[in-house]
């Protein structure tokens, strides 16, 4: 029997407004000598931070971090080291394979926003993958765990589907927070469960002051693992889908600004209005760490919620100019 929740992920999303500098030109086009030994390139480095207003869309878009503030929470499988055989873990590895952020955005808006089930998306993706998996198993029952909110839902849906294919009987049970069924997953009450590589890690080690993720997948993945067996755990391959904190704006923004990712958005505007969750301030992949590693100059902050409807209606009705979001969220879909 496999149970689901149409209990939606919470997402986090922050908001920009820029401002910028102009410079003037001398009504006198006769340089002094004085003048004419004086760099040329004032008005230039002014212009750089010129101004960038929200612009109102409703297509969503989410800015590249390219220099990693994030950490690299790809979808992962995690397994009771009881259950997790070579042909188990070749069956998971081939849904990792074939799952990148474009397709987890496009299931999550098929459940989230179309109303349609998890079961119904996951067997529909399932074929359109075209997941091909040798017939294997045994006939054993595999209990596949989720956590209370859709997109897990769907993700152990879709590993119970191959499962399925691959020779075995499956259930999805869905159970809660990582606190509930962490516990389940070691003790053998379910299987697996599809986690998140940097959170799964920074959970197992435990220690707030020792971070072992980071925003490049192969290290977070080589942390975990060791973390992972201590609990009798395996973990299979890290899928490209993430679900992380993404800093979005409007197409139109894009489109009028020419700024593709966070580092663009810091070297071409000025000062900014950062919008998001009222923990923003404090944490350091929110305004902490758009100020400490991209550079950008943000002047004020307003509270919204946590990538909620009023953050998102923020971007897209020109409220604001940026928002965080879930890297993963349905909004962001482009169909």
């Amino acid at each position: 029997m496999r149970t689901r929740n149409a209990t939606l992920a919470a997402l986090a999303v922050a908001s920009l407004t820029l401002a910028g500098c102009s410079s003037g030109d001398s009504d006198d086009p006769t340089p002094t000598p004085d003048e004419s030994t004086e760099p040329t390139t004032a008005a230039s480095e002014t212009a750089m931070a010129q101004q960038c207003l929200p612009v109102p869309g409703e297509q969503l878009v989410v800015l590249e971090d390219d220099m990693m503030l994030q950490n690299s929470d790809n979808i992962i499988p995690a397994l009771n080291a009881d259950v997790a055989t070579d042909d188990v873990i070749a069956a998971l590895d081939a849904v990792s394979a074939a799952l990148d952020t474009e397709g987890l955005i496009e299931l999550n808006k098929a459940v989230d926003i179309d109303r349609q089930t998890s079961e119904e998306v996951a067997e529909a993706w399932v074929d359109e993958a075209g997941i091909s998996v040798e017939e294997t198993g045994d006939g054993s029952t595999i209990t596949v765990g989720a956590a209370n909110f859709t997109e897990n839902i769907t993700l152990a849906e879709i590993y119970a589907e191959v499962l399925e294919d691959a020779g075995y009987d499956t259930e999805v049970r869905e159970i809660g927070n990582r606190e509930t069924y962490l516990p389940a997953l070691t003790g053998g009450e379910i299987d697996i469960v599809p986690e998140y590589a940097a959170t799964f890690a920074e959970f197992l080690d435990g220690d707030v002051d020792n971070v072992v993720a980071s925003g490049d997948i192969e290290e977070t993945v080589a942390a975990l693992e060791p973390l992972a067996e201590e609990q009798g755990l395996v973990v299979g391959a890290a899928a490209d889908a993430q679900d992380q904190n993404a800093f979005a704006v409007t197409q139109g923004f894009i489109d009028a600004y020419g700024v593709t990712s966070l580092s663009q958005l810091a070297e071409s505007c000025g000062e900014i209005v950062l919008g998001g969750p009222p923990e923003c301030p404090e944490r350091p992949f929110c305004q902490p760490g758009l100020e400490s590693t991209y550079g950008i100059d943000i002047a004020e902050f307003r509270s919204l919620d946590a990538g909620g409807p009023l953050t998102k209606t923020a971007i897209t009705t020109g409220e604001v100019a940026v928002g965080l979001v879930f890297s993963s969220d349905g909004a962001l879909a482009t169909s």
